[in-house]
């Protein structure tokens, strides 16, 4: 067995063979075998994880580019990526990462101590589990997680949601935002799109939000595919119905890809029209992502209207949120400021 290889969390015997209960999937793994994200594998009828520390990406981004617009803005983070994911999308911009297994294209060997340690040195407020799909690193992610909250380091996962309630639970203990790729609104799109169920991804978002995690969705707009009107319509009225409207909406652009590549870009018009029905249903704050489109990354007061942040890509032109609120009328702006 490599050496690099942990003992894996959340999983039971199945009939001579192993299911992993730490997604919706549920793989039954042979022994010999690995599950449908390619990190856990079965040896000797124990799981282990062969995602532990063997980063394949490490960088120090802006906050704005997760996307994060009502967390710490201005900051620097440090993101950190482990080959593999839950999800199978045909429109993945990470795929030469994300459809991999560890150990393929490893770069760095880092343990979660030499992680916060390297934020403390460098004065940048938060770690980011991105890139591929967090999940798939868990234990991983967890252990930097209970790490970093001991040195007061903030921790951030951008993931496709797809988790089962109780790692989640377990790891919302120690993290302190997520921005969740919520694909569509259609189950049987979903499925086809990503391998996944749309179900599983909205008691995510349900079990990060009673967990108090910050939250802030995306939504690609993907031509063909995650563009009915009527579909996004349902989604902002599940957003709202589930005390989720004060949290940021980011409508993102597409751009052909993978195995998508034969479509066209997102109309910039689709994405306007995606803002109305998110307005019209009562979704508070909406961006856009990927395309530059006047006014549509900036923050304004929901009560008085003016504006509050005004952003350049992930830069921040202008902040007047003041410990917490608006500067003009005092009024509360969701998020984490400071």
């Amino acid at each position: 067995m490599d050496s690099t290889y942990k003992q894996a969390l959340y999983w039971e015997y199945s009939q001579n063979a192993i299911k992993c209960k730490l997604c919706p999937h549920e793989c039954i793994i042979n022994d010999g075998h690995s599950g449908i994200c390619k990190t856990r594998i079965n040896i000797d009828n124990q799981l282990y994880t062969k995602a532990f520390g063997n980063i394949c990406s490490a960088s120090i981004d802006p906050i704005e580019k997760k996307p994060f617009f009502h967390f710490l803005p201005s900051t620097k983070t440090f993101s950190v990526a482990i080959e593999g994911c839950t999800f199978h999308c045909l429109n993945c911009q990470n795929f030469s990462i994300s459809q991999t297994e560890p150990t393929k294209i490893s770069k760095y060997n880092l343990t979660p101590l030499e992680i916060v340690e390297f934020v403390l040195k460098n004065n940048y407020n938060s770690i980011s589990f991105t890139y591929s799909e967090p999940v798939v690193f868990y234990e991983f992610m967890l252990e930097t997680a209970k790490q970093a909250k001991l040195s007061g380091i903030k921790t951030i996962m951008i993931s496709n949601g797809y988790i089962n309630k109780l790692p989640l639970q377990e790891l919302s203990k120690y993290l302190d935002a997520a921005n969740i790729d919520l694909k569509c609104f259609d189950d049987n799109i979903y499925k086809k799109l990503t391998g996944g169920k749309l179900n599983s991804v909205l008691e995510t978002i349900k079990t990060l939000k009673e967990n108090g995690v910050w939250l802030e969705i995306t939504n690609l707009i993907i031509p063909n595919w995650t563009d009915n009107l009527n579909s996004i319509r349902e989604m902002c009225k599940w957003l709202f119905k589930n005390n989720l409207a004060e949290f940021p909406l980011h409508f993102s652009k597409f751009y052909p890809t993978y195995k998508l590549i034969d479509l066209p870009p997102t109309n910039s018009e689709i994405l306007f029209k995606a803002i109305e029905i998110a307005k019209e249903e009562g979704i508070k704050y909406i961006y856009t992502g990927n395309i530059n489109i006047e006014n549509t990354e900036d923050t304004y007061c929901t009560f008085c209207n003016k504006l509050l942040i005004k952003r350049s890509g992930f830069t921040v032109i202008e902040n007047k949120i003041s410990k917490d609120s608006c500067i003009f009328c005092g009024k509360i702006i969701s998020g984490i400021w400071s």
